[in-house]
């Protein structure tokens, strides 16, 4: 691993309540920093971890910034008992879904959960989408992170833009 090549200390998340800053990417990312994440299949970690960070950065390529969220697919974490429950609750809030799957067997996250990814197109209304579906009981989180990102870098071919969210009085959930 690189960063030990580097002689990085690398610490597990579990020895800590809070982090300084986090930096990842996204699926998709809107103008109001609302964005999907959980493609690769580790969004409850990394809502955690935005959760627990100070401040969160998210690089991604111009492809990834959209409109209006609701193209990728939303990843939904589900315990495997409730699968078919959450699928149907899914449904029922307008989206086409699918078990996540690697090499015909439910993919597994490192939480032993699984994956139904809910394909919203432009039905998707994140915040009223993201309560119904904190409602659904089963579901371990979902993708839609909707207050936790700060900054936005945005490669575009050679040049780079950087967008700062505009902080408020209100605390970030």
């Amino acid at each position: 691993m690189f960063a030990r090549r580097l002689a990085v200390p690398l610490v597990p998340f579990e020895q800590f309540g809070s982090v300084d800053l986090t930096i990842d990417g996204a699926d998709e990312i809107d103008c109001h920093f609302q964005a999907i994440k959980g493609g690769g299949g580790a969004l409850l970690r990394e809502k955690v971890v935005a959760a627990a960070s100070s401040r969160m950065i998210v690089i991604v390529d111009a492809s990834k910034v959209v409109r209006r969220l609701g193209e990728f697919p939303l990843a939904v974490e589900v315990v495997p008992f409730a699968s078919e429950f959450v699928r149907t609750h899914l449904a029922n809030l307008g989206a086409r879904v699918g078990l996540r799957s690697v090499e015909g067997e439910p993919f597994l996250t490192d939480q032993s959960n699984h994956i139904l990814d809910a394909a919203f197109g432009e039905g998707l209304r994140p915040i009223e989408i993201a309560r119904a579906i904190d409602a659904i009981p089963g579901v371990m989180e979902h993708g839609l992170f909707l207050s936790e990102i700060d900054t936005v870098v945005i490669g575009r071919g050679e040049t780079v833009e950087v967008r700062r969210r505009e902080h408020t009085a209100e605390p970030r959930q």
